[in-house]
């Protein structure tokens, strides 16, 4: 049985799923038990219906209005679900679109990569939110910032593995190559990038999650709208049942994202799976 059938098999998800039902049981049990006040910590009962709501559409279906179908898709979860994954992809296409064809020149060329590898270790380790108060200096508010932001947080981690890469690229495949007659554009474009592609993807995987991270924080400061916006505009009302549901509504995107991407990296690398194996 392959690695992905057992991951998936029901024995495993009902594995899986045992910690989270009885986390679950013993916060009701202490929620209803009135030992936490539920405007701390609302049971996982109220959390849910908090979540629906916060799912279904605001006003009354008119059909004079609009249509069953983007009535259905109005509500407000929805729209700042939407609002988020919006920045986050165009963010990381920024911060990716940047990060690779620099990544790939430093990991090929050694005068590239000294000329630019002084530069990139001071910056990176700066985290995205400490370029909040630039953002919002040179963009102001609304999307702007938020998209410099997740782009600064994807743009290194693609950076670092795209090197990483190029220079680890197994020295068997160059020498066949130069035996066979390779020059330098066939030798980067048919050995170097498609053995560097496992890499490339995983730090794109890892780029696309911290994109993620990274939006939810400028959504609390630079935004008015999407799920990290939501969020805080719940603690100052102190809704905690829409700030958990609204946690838990982040969770599930970014678990979809995740799978989205694993995916991806399995159907591109079918190949690489097939040497190994």
């Amino acid at each position: 049985m392959s690695q992905a059938k057992t991951r998936f098999s029901p024995a495993a998800m009902l594995r899986g799923s045992l910690v989270p039902v009885l986390v679950i049981v013993l916060w009701q049990v202490l929620s209803t038990s009135g030992l936490i006040n539920p405007v701390v910590l609302p049971s996982p009962v109220a959390v849910v219906e908090r979540w629906w709501a916060y799912l279904l559409p605001t006003e009354a279906y008119d059909p004079a209005q609009s249509s069953w179908i983007l009535w259905a898709l109005s509500g407000e979860m929805l729209f700042d679900a939407w609002s988020s994954l919006y920045r986050v992809v165009l963010g990381f296409a920024v911060g990716a679109g940047l990060a690779l064809p620099l990544g790939l020149a430093m990991g090929g060329n050694p005068r590239v990569y000294a000329l630019f590898d002084p530069l990139m270790q001071v910056l990176r380790p700066i985290p995205p939110i400490a370029y909040i108060p630039l953002a919002i200096l040179w963009f102001g508010l609304g999307n702007a910032p938020a998209v410099f932001l997740i782009a600064i947080g994807a743009f290194f981690p693609v950076l670092m593995n795209t090197i990483a890469g190029v220079r680890h690229v197994d020295g068997i495949y160059l020498r066949a190559a130069r035996n066979l007659g390779a020059g330098k554009l066939t030798m980067f474009v048919r050995v170097i990038l498609p053995a560097a592609t496992p890499y490339i993807l995983a730090g794109a995987r890892i780029g696309i999650g911290t994109a993620f991270i990274v939006v939810i924080v400028s959504e609390m400061i630079a935004v008015n709208s999407g799920l990290g916006f939501r969020i805080l505009e719940a603690r100052e009302f102190m809704w905690s049942d829409k700030i958990i549901a609204g946690m838990f509504t982040i969770g599930m995107l970014g678990l979809a994202i995740d799978i989205g991407m694993n995916r991806l990296n399995n159907h591109l690398l079918r190949w690489h799976r097939g040497l190994e194996n």
